[in-house]
């Protein structure tokens, strides 16, 4: 389907199941619930094996109470602070670590590069760094100590945080640290020497909630929710940034993604689709929890698996698996949507002002070899005839990928030609062209270039690889006589071989 990297939650034993492995008790054992530690070993080694990095789960932020476990491990507060102000976590019922301990500290960094020597994992997503940087963190005035200076900054867990990314990424180069981080702490992703905690990557978890927030709106209200899609880049260039849909967002009541989306089966599966769509396109790197890409309908239970059934109950979940698969290929055939994540020349807005029509442009471009992709979403299920867009250039534009395409469970409206984009001016860009906007939909478009009278004749070798990325599924052209879209059943997906590429 494309993905990239596998990231494990929480591997190390613990005893308490509904904990999801949070609540760590070996931290030197991955759980033997599913085997020794040699099948852990011939698992990693089976995933790098078939191209795909391994990232898991590490929890240096707390642990369990249980007695025969690290707490008052020889009688005395060893691993913990003695005083509940420093060494209760109240949220969770846990223990906080005292980096204030050489011998502490030393038992966590070790146990860092052990995962990475022994198990040869890729990266350490880190949980609850928030928790590890403040010492007020979830207490009220009273409930905790400042430090040396006053303040409410944990001194310590700052700077054993900073000598954790620095060995980690000094004993193994590439290893990447991934910080679960939700402040506006400064510089989480800078390095040590420049005043920065040294992490890899950070969740960018306004991001998050700010656009699930705005796709659970009925499309009616979203006219005045438009800034939660476009705030993110207002400060996406301060940090290496991840774009998390993860776990906690499908549990604890908080319904499935496919069930925060609003209106009939045909509305909530073109939302979902279009926000897997802005998801993959909008800068930053990207992780998505099981099931979400064929359309979970209930939330996740660690109890059983997915509902793999859901791939065979009619067209809508096969076609948002479809959609994900084809976003994937087209992710890792154009270098614009990842060259320049964190170049400030990688992204243009191109229009955010529509917001009666809730329409939204941007530009992605790979600026070392001036390759460039446009992205529309049209976010209500109203379809937009001849609306006229900005261009960097003129020319034909294609139709890379329409989440409305008919294979994926779409009205199959689109411009499956492709635009002519002339030297008119128009949203700030030298060129425009005008284009159909399916509803509740997103599209990728990009200039016809030399190549692709080359790729279309040949059949063998490199050249099909690239070939594969101009024949993902389109929308057709809207014909006179067509009835209106978006608020009744999909066509069915025509019967016989899907097209090449999907």
């Amino acid at each position: 389907m494309g993905f990239t990297h596998v990231e494990f939650m929480p591997v190390a034993e613990h005893a308490y199941y509904p904990s999801w492995g949070y609540q760590v008790t070996g931290f030197y054992a991955p759980t033997s619930r599913y085997g020794t530690p040699e099948d852990f070993q011939f698992l990693v080694n089976a995933l790098h094996e078939a191209g795909l990095v391994v990232i898991i789960y590490w929890v240096p932020a707390h642990f369990p109470r249980d007695e025969w476990a690290l707490a008052r491990f020889d009688g005395t507060a060893l691993y913990e602070h003695e005083d509940p102000r420093k060494g209760e976590q109240q949220d969770w019922g846990t223990l906080i670590f005292n980096y204030g301990r050489h011998e502490v500290v030393n038992f966590l960094l070790a146990n860092a590069l052990f995962w990475c020597d022994r198990f040869h994992v890729d990266g350490l997503r880190v949980d609850a760094v928030a928790s590890m940087l403040y010492l007020d963190y979830s207490r009220r005035p009273g409930q905790w100590i400042p430090n040396q200076y006053g303040g409410r900054e944990n001194l310590e867990a700052i700077d054993f945080i900073r000598k954790f990314n620095h060995l980690t990424h000094t004993e193994f180069p590439g290893v990447m640290t991934i910080a679960e981080e939700s402040t506006a702490w400064p510089q989480v992703t800078r390095p040590p020497y420049l005043g920065g905690l040294g992490f890899s990557f950070k969740w960018n978890m306004g991001w998050m909630h700010d656009t699930l927030a705005y796709f659970s709106h009925d499309p009616i209200h979203r006219k005045y929710h438009q800034n939660d899609l476009t705030f993110a880049m207002l400060y996406h260039h301060n940090e290496n940034f991840i774009l998390p849909l993860s776990h906690d967002e499908v549990v604890h009541g908080k319904r499935s993604l496919l069930g925060r989306m609003p209106g009939d089966d045909w509305r909530r599966f073109a939302n979902l689709r279009t926000l897997l769509g802005y998801q993959w396109l909008f800068p930053g790197k990207k992780l998505l929890f099981m099931g979400c890409e064929f359309g979970q309908s209930a939330e996740w239970n660690a109890n059983s698996e997915l509902d793999w059934k859901l791939l065979e109950a009619g067209p809508y979940h096969r076609g948002v698996q479809r959609f994900a698969e084809d976003l994937g290929k087209l992710y890792l055939a154009e270098p614009a949507l990842w060259k320049g994540d964190y170049d400030k020349d990688g992204f243009h807005w191109i229009d955010t002002s529509d917001h009666a029509n809730s329409v939204l442009s941007f530009l992605r471009q790979d600026p070392e070899h001036f390759h460039e992709l446009v992205v529309i979403a049209n976010l209500t299920p109203v379809p937009r005839q001849q609306y006229r867009i900005g261009l960097p250039r003129r020319g034909q534009w294609r139709e890379m990928l329409n989440s409305d395409a008919a294979v994926y469970g779409g009205s199959n409206m689109g411009n499956c030609g492709g635009v002519m984009a002339t030297d008119k001016a128009w949203q700030g860009q030298p060129c425009s062209a005008e284009f159909v906007l399916p509803p509740l939909s997103i599209m990728v478009f990009r200039p016809e270039r030399a190549a692709d009278k080359v790729i279309a004749t040949e059949s063998t070798g490199a050249r099909r690889v690239e070939a594969a990325k101009d024949s993902l599924p389109q929308g057709k052209s809207q014909a006179a006589g067509e009835g209106a879209v978006g608020s009744g059943p999909a066509p069915k997906p025509a019967s016989g071989s899907p097209p090449p590429g999907s």
